[in-house]
């Protein structure tokens, strides 16, 4: 199971958990839970989602440019990794900088994420 917590300009601290059952050959049962930091104490999740998906080709055109610098054992045990990239299709440069679970990307239209990966 992938399980992060994710913070979102603009919107509030979220926990995500994912998990991926194969069904056959080219299928799987994909489910999806998220829940607001604020409810944790509850288990009332506020999204939860429970699909089967067939692998066929996506016709979603993405393309990208990327300059990428990975710092093995900065300090011990420390990796980072620092990427500045350019979204040829959205027309959006970004940049993202990871040190081992922790994740900040930031794209120049203004929006920005932050994960933690569990």
């Amino acid at each position: 199971m992938e399980t992060s917590l994710r913070l979102r300009g603009g919107g509030g601290l979220r926990i995500h958990a994912k998990e991926k059952l194969p069904l056959g050959y080219n299928s799987l049962i994909q489910a999806h839970g998220e829940m607001d930091a604020s409810t944790a104490g509850a288990a009332a999740p506020s999204y939860l989602a429970l699909f089967v998906r067939q692998f066929y080709p996506q016709k979603n055109r993405t393309g990208a440019v990327e300059l990428a610098w990975t710092i093995l054992d900065l300090r011990r045990g420390q990796d980072v990794r620092l990427k500045l990239g350019y979204e040829f299709y959205d027309k959006v440069p970004y940049l993202q900088l990871r040190e081992n679970n922790w994740t900040l990307n930031a794209y120049m239209d203004g929006k920005w994420d932050v994960r933690f990966d569990m």
